[in-house]
């Protein structure tokens, strides 16, 4: 075992989330930006109610991947792609897709926290309103189980009428993260949701990713190798747009299929 990551592994019990039903498929995935090719033969399972952590050097694919699984990268002219991206067993890239209700079920948190400049409460049920939700007491009610889902009620719920843009730095990544809970998502994406914060906060945000794994699958990208030990049930290693190996996080830092994947995890290379 990797002393650099015994002691994270040494009291964490293995889970079994990685037993469970697939939620999201994919299957020989490549993808073109403009010019460049950015995936190569993707495979992954990823399994319900887990927590997969994508880690590698900067520019292999991972945020790419990331969006491509609810269909961000549409916005980008010129991409392409092939293979097969299933959810729940269904084609998220056949023509009858609804985009609306498929960004609904998987929600994205992204690197860098983008509250809206509307107060806490306006944040929080902006997606519902969206969505036609009207009702008041049902708009109260998301308000407080989305906050506190996000471990911010307690430090807002006497303000909820103020700014979120005077929210700190760790607050505002939680509240966004509660925004994205608002709409019932199955799936959350995160990419690189702690990486602008201070220890505290992160500590916070990964304390968060735990609880929400008990009702959401959670896709996570970090370049924090430590914290994809700390957070994951199951980690994929990616380099130069290729899946090099993905295992059981356990598996995977302290006994790694792969030379390639032993090399990156203990420093050699990245």
């Amino acid at each position: 075992m990797s002393r650099l990551y015994s002691d994270i592994f040494t009291s964490r019990p293995a889970s079994a989330a990685v037993a469970a039903n697939p939620k999201f498929e994919l299957a020989g995935v490549n993808f073109w930006y403009p010019g460049k090719q950015a995936l190569f033969d993707v495979t992954l399972t990823i399994p319900e109610k887990a927590v997969v952590a994508f880690i590698g050097p900067s520019g292999c694919g991972k945020s790419t991947l990331l969006r491509m699984m609810n269909r961000m990268n549409d916005l980008i002219d010129g991409c392409k792609h092939t293979g097969r991206v299933q959810l729940d067993g269904q084609d998220i890239y056949a023509a009858n897709v609804n985009l609306v209700d498929l960004r609904r079920r998987v929600g994205m948190v992204f690197q860098k926290s983008n509250p809206f400049p509307k107060s806490i409460y306006e944040n929080v049920i902006f997606g519902p309103r969206v969505a036609g939700v009207k009702d008041r007491s049902r708009l109260d009610y998301l308000v407080e189980r989305c906050l506190k889902q996000a471990a911010l009620w307690n430090e807002v719920k006497d303000r909820l009428n103020t700014s979120a843009l005077a929210l700190s730095g760790g607050q505002q990544q939680r509240l966004c993260i509660a925004r994205a809970l608002a709409t019932d998502p199955q799936v959350l994406l995160m990419d690189e949701p702690a990486s602008a914060l201070d220890p505290k906060s992160t500590n916070a945000i990964e304390d968060l990713i735990g609880d929400l794994s008990q009702q959401y699958t959670i896709v996570i990208v970090t370049h924090n190798m430590q914290q994809a030990a700390r957070v994951s049930d199951m980690t994929a290693f990616f380099y130069e747009g290729h899946v090099v190996e993905f295992n059981p996080t356990q598996q995977l830092f302290t006994k790694p299929d792969k030379k390639q994947t032993e090399d990156y995890i203990t420093g050699r290379f990245g």
